[in-house]
């Protein structure tokens, strides 16, 4: 079992670049399977998602080699359209693949998708989204079966801005016959990502960004190479590390724009946050005061991933901050756990309030889910003493080496193995 040691109580100084994004990388290695060729896609990091998806490609028969931090991906050769229940349960990203592969085969067979446990997240709003396209889908003994002949272009409406139910009416809708406009669409960065490179394989896409978009179906699709995203979360961590534990430091390879609600909040607690073009930087003297209350919603609002980061970051801050978590329902079970390190946090339904404490002490935690477990990380390097922190494979999920980045800082962290 793999294991992180910090020790805490070092800052953190200097300059790093920013991993390539999760949430950009599994819809774009989903979408390579409309080109019906070789997509070569760069800047893709080492992530346990990523090996989930580069195992659904080689499972409907596509070849896939990496090289260094670029993967090559030859969907030229796929036979098959369905997903076993074994690799569906590695993540939720993996219903991603449903919009492509109807697309691609006019048929796709999977169960239901796995992933971090933080509440209800169904996928009825993508299985609504394909039938409106003119996909047929029945459920049998938890195995979902989709056809579609022939899928049509259409007006939808998205109940909520979800984004990977725009992700795959996207994906269904390039395959589709005349023009589908997406209503109420999700605005993530991830997606305009996903159109940049559906528009550099010869997609007729445009409007992501903004609340509609509009596909127009049919057009032959090819290989093309792609650089994805810097990752806005991984930065927002990082920056929550530094303003936690103290230090100076520069994240370069992510839009300003992607964390400007994590970096506002971090210059309201004390923080000095300066944006350049392709980089942000941070000076923290480590003591931080509280902040006005902190309230998750979909992009451009303040991102339900950065919210258990920021909370580790404010746990020694001077007065009091509310949370509420509009997106997940079971998105505080790492409470508990920096509970464990002296922590006070107080949680009633979707609502958290944390009262800053002068200190915190090392202990012996789990994580709990992704960014849970970066939270106890970050707490843990600003306690006194050592912090273990176990059940890594939800960090590695979404961190390419967090332990890495963050001695490359100045951090008193090593992953172990007993």
């Amino acid at each position: 079992m793999s294991y992180l040691s910090i020790e805490g109580g070092a800052l953190l100084h200097g300059e790093l670049t920013i991993q390539g994004s999760k949430n950009s990388v599994l819809p774009v290695l989903a979408a390579t399977i409309l080109a019906r060729g070789v997509c070569r896609i760069e800047n893709c990091p080492h992530l346990r998602d990523v090996d989930a998806s580069i195992a659904i490609l080689r499972h409907l028969g596509c070849r896939v080699r990496r090289d260094g931090t670029a993967l090559e991906v030859d969907t030229a050769p796929m036979a098959r359209c369905d997903i076993p229940d074994e690799l569906m349960r590695e993540m939720r990203s993996s219903v991603i693949f449903l919009g492509a592969i109807l697309a691609r085969q006019g048929e796709a067979v999977l169960s239901y998708p796995g992933g971090c446990e933080l509440g209800p997240r169904p996928i009825d709003l993508h299985l609504a989204a394909l039938r409106e396209l003119g996909a047929e889908i029945t459920e049998v003994g938890g195995e979902l079966r989709c056809k579609a002949k022939c899928l049509r272009g259409t007006d939808l409406t998205l109940a909520i801005p979800s984004v990977g139910a725009t992700e795959n009416a996207i994906l269904a809708a390039c395959g589709a016959e005349g023009t589908s406009v997406i209503y109420n669409a999700a605005r993530e960065p991830e997606i305009v990502d996903l159109q940049a490179l559906l528009r550099s394989m010869g997609a007729r896409v445009s409007g992501a960004g903004g609340s509609i978009i509009t596909v127009e179906g049919g057009a032959p699709l090819h290989g093309c190479t792609h650089r994805v995203i810097g990752d806005r979360i991984v930065c927002a961590t990082y920056l929550c590390a530094a303003a936690a534990a103290g230090g100076e430091v520069r994240f370069t390879g992510v839009d300003y724009r992607a964390v400007s609600t994590v970096a506002l909040a971090l210059a309201e607690s004390g923080c000095e946050v300066r944006s350049e073009a392709d980089a942000v930087s941070l000076r923290s003297a480590g003591a931080l005061r509280s902040v006005r209350p902190v309230r998750t919603a979909p992009y451009p609002g303040f991102p339900t991933d950065a919210q258990p980061v920021l909370m580790a970051a404010l746990l020694k801050s001077e007065g009091c901050t509310v949370f509420v978590e509009n997106i997940f329902e079971n998105r505080y079970r790492h409470v508990d756990e920096l509970s464990r390190m002296g922590a006070e946090i107080r949680v009633a339904g979707r609502v958290a309030v944390v009262n800053g404490v002068r200190a915190l002490h090392g202990a012996a935690v789990k994580c709990t889910d992704l960014r849970g477990g970066a939270a106890l990380v970050i707490a843990g390097l600003s306690a006194e003493g050592t912090t273990r922190v176990t059940e890594l494979t939800h960090i590695d999920r979404g961190y390419d080496a967090i332990e890495r980045d963050l001695a490359a800082l100045g951090a008193r962290i090593r992953r172990e193995t007993t």
